[in-house]
């Protein structure tokens, strides 16, 4: 197919971020971009001036509109990276046990049936394919589930452990009046919670006690208010307030604050079963038992199904029409210098291909992209803390001996958003000790005192990147303080770009964190470009048995 003839295809952009996948797209030149939803502002500002794009819409579910679909015309591809974080039972702290990021997934794919777009490329985490990324099965998917014959399982959803229990709880959480009844404003268990949490720092308790001091005075006086000795739920909120009132009244010894943190758990962990009851009331969740489960506690038996069987079964089926490929990338075998692993699943009209397959990177091994390719030629220049600094950027002078990777990220002579978090001394002293590779677990002792738990600390947190070798999954690295691998000061937001392989003409707007955490989010362009090829080879295509090159 000669260039001049091809045609190019319209995209629109579900849960857009700063774009990283729909970049990848456009730097193919075979792809226009109709409109994006995303409704972070800063992730906006940045897509609106890198992807000169005007149609940018807050809410995903503008695009189930008459009016939107009519504006949109012709839709060519339709991608996206919906939020799904999937349920487990392994955190049983968690106050919140219904992710309202899941729903997300349902709402791209009803996009998809809306717009009706020749195919569709949806990004997610690698886990994306397990058990745990499923659908507690609501009122609304019933019919969904019998007409697509999506398998679904029976899950439990732990409400309250065992050592809990009490007579009567279940006729509380099968009632929504009871439930609601007993069930505080979440900014008093928040408060509450903010305390339980401390309990095992005494310092960092004792701080916290005296910060709340007065909201927490006023809400024990009103749980000391009534004591119901038949009814398990009131009397033991009544036996919290009063420990409050006590400590605050007493020496404030650290004796004392285990006493008050001891009476305040059986309201924390009540507290979190209703929230978790009533989610299930607000999400019409079908309930099949509320159950005492033999050392775990009181679960609430429900159907799930999983979100790819969801997606396989609507989508894949007659009715849609989509050939569908699914597997997880390596960004690493697409020239990427990240070990970032991603879910990828193209779907594609039969008309257009019987068959269908995910793209296939040319880099491994010893090609991979290191580190050093993507940064090393920044080493020797300055960053600034100022985020204003990073709009106006700075002059880089032509450098010699630069490697393939760098030549093609360094498309400006003004490097943009090289920008850094100012380094403490106290994190400097961090930064000095630990070397290429290493981490917070490999400080001294003597360096780690500042965490009440350091065990629990994760590898990435205080991350030394090694020059030789591809990066970690890049998330938000502020928030982890990730090192440069030569220099005593934390990675800048250019730098984390450059490992995702957004060009430094690429520019990030909003907060320092807000930039680092669209970064983190995105699709590397790098390997979104390799996919918009692929794609294009079968939207190319006029018949099911030629595939047509879209380099050719």
């Amino acid at each position: 197919m000669n260039s001049t003839t091809r045609p190019k295809y319209n995209i629109v952009d579900l849960f857009a971020g700063a774009g990283g996948l729909s970049y990848g797209f456009l730097q193919t030149g075979r792809y226009n971009i109709k409109a994006a939803f995303e409704n972070d502002l800063d992730a906006q500002q940045s897509y609106r001036n890198n992807h000169c794009v005007s149609q940018i819409y807050d809410d995903v579910a503008d695009a189930l509109t008459d009016t939107v679909r009519k504006s949109l015309g012709t839709v060519d591809v339709v991608v996206g990276g919906p939020p799904c974080q999937g349920f487990s039972n392994a955190n049983r702290q968690k106050n919140h046990v219904i992710s309202q990021n899941n729903s997300l997934v349902k709402q791209f794919v009803h996009t998809i049936l809306y717009l009706n777009p020749t195919a569709f490329v949806m990004e997610n985490v690698s886990m994306f394919q397990s058990s745990i990324h499923r659908f507690y099965v609501d009122a609304n998917d019933d019919d969904l589930i019998r007409e697509y014959r999506i398998a679904s399982a029976q899950t439990s959803i732990l409400l309250l452990d065992a050592k809990h229990i009490f007579d009567g709880v279940e006729s509380i959480v099968s009632e929504e009046k009871r439930t609601k009844h007993y069930l505080w404003d979440e900014k008093d268990y928040l408060l509450l919670n903010i305390i339980y949490k401390k309990r095992a720092s005494p310092e960092k308790l004792r701080v916290a006690l005296d910060k709340h001091e007065r909201m927490l005075i006023s809400l024990a006086e009103r749980l000391a208010k009534y004591d119901e000795i038949n009814d398990h739920i009131l009397h033991t909120d009544y036996s919290s307030g009063k420990s409050i009132i006590k400590y605050f009244s007493g020496e404030r010894t650290p004796g004392q604050a285990k006493i008050l943190c001891d009476a305040i758990e059986a309201p924390i962990v009540h507290q979190r079963m209703l929230a978790k009851a009533q989610e299930i009331f607000d999400n019409r969740i079908n309930v099949t038992a509320y159950t005492r489960a033999q050392d775990v506690g009181l679960v609430a038996m429900v159907k799930s199904v999983a979100v790819i069987d969801y997606i396989e079964a609507i989508l894949g089926s007659p009715k849609s029409g989509y050939t569908i490929a699914k597997g997880v990338l390596s960004a690493t075998d697409f020239g990427v210098p990240q070990k970032r692993m991603r879910f990828v699943a193209i779907g594609i009209k039969r008309e257009k291909a019987s068959k269908l397959s995910l793209p296939m990177g040319s880099f491994s091994g010893s090609t991979h992209r290191t580190v050093r390719d993507a940064i090393g030629d920044l080493e020797c220049v300055e960053t600034s803390h100022d985020i204003a600094d990073g709009y106006k950027g700075v002059a880089i002078a032509t450098a010699s001996n630069i490697c393939e990777l760098g030549q093609q990220l360094r498309d400006s002579s003004i490097l943009f958003n090289h920008v850094a978090t100012a380094t403490t001394p106290e994190t400097l002293k961090k930064f000095r000790a630990i070397q290429q590779g290493g981490n917070f677990h490999t400080l001294s002792e003597e360096l780690k005192s500042a965490y009440s738990d350091p065990t629990r600390t994760q590898n990435t947190i205080y991350l030394r990147l090694r020059y030789e070798e591809p990066s970690e999954t890049v998330v938000n690295i502020r928030k982890s303080m990730w090192i440069h691998p030569v220099r005593h000061r934390a990675l800048s937001i250019r730098e984390a770009a450059r490992l995702q392989t957004f060009p430094d003409s690429f520019v990030f707007y909003g907060t320092k964190d807000s930039q680092y955490q669209q970064i983190g989010n995105a699709v590397p362009p790098m390997m979104a470009k390799s996919i918009a090829e692929h794609l294009c080879e079968y939207l190319d295509n006029t018949s099911h048995d030629k595939k047509v090159n879209c380099d050719e």
